[in-house]
């Protein structure tokens, strides 16, 4: 039989079934999607394509799903480093985005992002930022897979003027991109305390007619709990509770602060926690729970949030850090083992963005989001167990090959949809411009 490439590799490791490590495989590709996993020998016997890898020292496995991310604010990274949040964001942030926010800006900063994101194995990404169209389209210019977030503020920008525009732009971009197998859309109010309950209430009940995620930042400082209980005598938790939002449609960014009620209670919601520990420590916003949050039932996923506050779109890193930081939270070094922090960056990613029917796991009839890791590098030696070798020790530069929809994204460490000069020379242009 023919078809359209076959992968022969040393180790493929599909994420479902858990824990399990096929030796000697081969992945089977035709019209985008994966139609059979199956032992080398067999696969030669069987199938010939008309593209065909022989990856004899590499691990297949799903491409990681980057739960949040503000993909333009690449062209910040290292730009206002080691401050406090508020400070960080009131002071050099949002100043910065009101002189220079534009439609050019988010065109270039998204497309270093996702250039960054496919060189690290990253096949998936879900947005929150100004001019989601235009990261709609550089997403499907690219062949990557993204929700983009439908941002809601409830003050103005180059964007919109209120937050009633904000969902009106919204809702139409969510329109034009209905049919795309790429790129999809999710509600994105900023955080409890940028959106008021009017607009929250509007997104409640337009993303319960659209069957559409919602994605927010949530407890994501100890200033941000007290400064709502001051002023409301609410924490936001229970605020979003209230209104609705807190249910199986919510994709909660950062929860570093959360009592055991909370997590309770989010547990008997079906929410999805989204995790960014590296944002976290850099920022010094505290540390979420992930082990406890686990047990009690939560699905909870990865993001490297922005790269001007991680500094990096680096999701074998974000791994690691959230297997280390997890263990030291819970004392306990049992927590998050190693294939529990592969499955927050695959699998969880892709049920927290209602995407698991599509991505996540190297499933029959999913889509063939795969990514190839190259484990014969010194570093990586020697190999006892791929999983915990790719957690613990692998780096992005091992990511030699990326696939999405079957499309190849990287080859050999080549970017096929990018003049990197030019982008380069793009880049460098706007760190002229942002440190005038």
């Amino acid at each position: 039989m023919i078809v359209d490439t076959l992968i022969h590799a040393r180790w493929i490791i599909p994420v479902e079934p858990e824990s399990v490590t096929c030796e000697y495989h081969s992945l089977v590709i035709d019209s985008g999607k994966i139609i059979d996993l199956l032992p080398t020998v067999q696969a030669k016997q069987k199938y010939q394509g008309t593209s065909t890898e022989n990856l004899e020292n590499h691990a297949l496995l799903p491409g990681l799903i980057n739960c949040h991310t503000h993909a333009a604010m690449t062209l910040m990274r290292g730009i206002a480093d080691d401050l406090q949040l508020m400070d960080w964001l009131q002071n050099h942030i949002w100043p910065l985005e009101q002189k220079w926010m534009s439609e050019t800006f988010v065109k270039d900063g998204t497309d270093l992002a996702i250039a960054e994101m496919i060189l690290g194995g990253t096949t998936c990404f879900n947005d929150m930022y100004y001019f989601p169209g235009i990261t709609a389209g550089q997403v499907m210019h690219h062949g990557i897979r993204a929700k983009v977030g439908l941002i809601v503020i409830d003050f103005p920008t180059v964007w919109a003027q209120n937050s009633d525009e904000y969902i009106e732009k919204g809702l139409a971009l969510h329109e034009q991109l209905r049919l795309s197998d790429l790129c999809s859309t999710a509600f994105a109010p900023h955080a409890p305390y940028t959106v008021s309950d009017e607009p929250l209430q509007k997104i409640r009940t337009l993303a319960d007619e659209l069957e559409l995620p919602v994605h927010i930042h949530v407890h994501e400082t100890l200033h941000e709990v007290e400064q709502a209980q001051a002023q409301t005598g609410q924490r936001p938790l229970q605020r979003l509770q209230e209104l609705g939002l807190v249910n199986p449609s919510l994709a909660a960014v950062h929860m570093t602060q959360l009592t055991d009620k909370e997590i309770s209670l989010f547990a008997e919601s079906g929410a999805h926690i989204v995790h960014c520990p590296e944002s976290n420590l850099k920022l010094a916003s505290g540390f979420c729970p992930v082990a406890r949050c686990l047990e009690a039932g939560i699905n909870v996923a990865l993001g490297t949030d922005g790269a001007a506050s991680n500094n990096d779109l680096d999701m074998l890193g974000e791994m690691r850090t959230a297997a280390l930081l997890g263990k030291a939270v819970a004392k306990d070094a049992s927590a998050i083992p190693a294939m529990t922090a592969l499955r927050m960056a695959t699998i969880n990613g892709a049920k927290a963005l209602g995407l698991d029917s599509c991505c996540g796991s190297l499933s029959l009839g999913k889509a063939a989001d795969v990514i190839a890791i190259d484990l014969s590098n010194l570093e990586t030696q020697p190999l006892y167990c791929p999983v915990s070798q790719i957690v613990y020790a692998a780096s992005r530069q091992q990511v030699t090959d990326v696939w999405v929809a079957g499309k190849r994204l990287l080859n050999q460490r080549q970017l096929t949809t990018f003049n990197t000069d030019d982008l380069k020379a793009k880049i460098a242009r706007w760190r002229q411009r942002l440190s005038a």
